[in-house]
């Protein structure tokens, strides 16, 4: 569960960092990701989800923060999950939101992939709010 928490790791640093290879380096070719941001059916595969990292990158430089502050790691012999809260936000943003994140890992060839991400953030309305606020999508 160590090298699967220093893969995390290391992929967070490169996020904060705006290294757009080390961010992609440990993922499989046929990675799923949902993402915040659109699109909302998530991106499929390597290129898709390097073409979501500049626009964030960009953010990033601006002056904002992407610190894992918790990270929970459960493995087996070939696949494994994380879950983690990490503070994503302006540097001079001192609210409690958190971004939540969630990676789904194979082993492959001997190393562990990162087949699948979700990252997202709670939702400020009740839960019936928000499904009518997704009807107006």
């Amino acid at each position: 569960m160590d090298d699967i928490r220093k893969l995390i790791e290391n992929w967070a640093r490169a996020v904060h960092e705006g290294d757009l290879d080390q961010v992609t380096a440990q993922h499989t070719d046929d990675i799923v990701m949902f993402d915040v941001p659109p699109p909302y059916e998530g991106v499929r595969g390597i290129g898709a989800y390097r073409d979501t990292w500049p626009g964030f990158f960009e953010w990033q430089r601006s002056g904002a923060v992407f610190d894992i502050e918790e990270l929970d790691v459960v493995a087996g012999a070939d696949v494994a999950y994380a879950f983690a809260i990490a503070r994503c936000a302006d540097a001079t943003d001192d609210s409690p939101v958190r971004l939540r994140l969630t990676f789904g890992l194979k082993m492959v060839d001997g190393q562990w992939r990162i087949a699948h991400e979700h990252h997202s953030f709670p939702s400020e309305l009740s839960g019936e709010d928000e499904i009518r606020a997704l009807g107006d999508l």
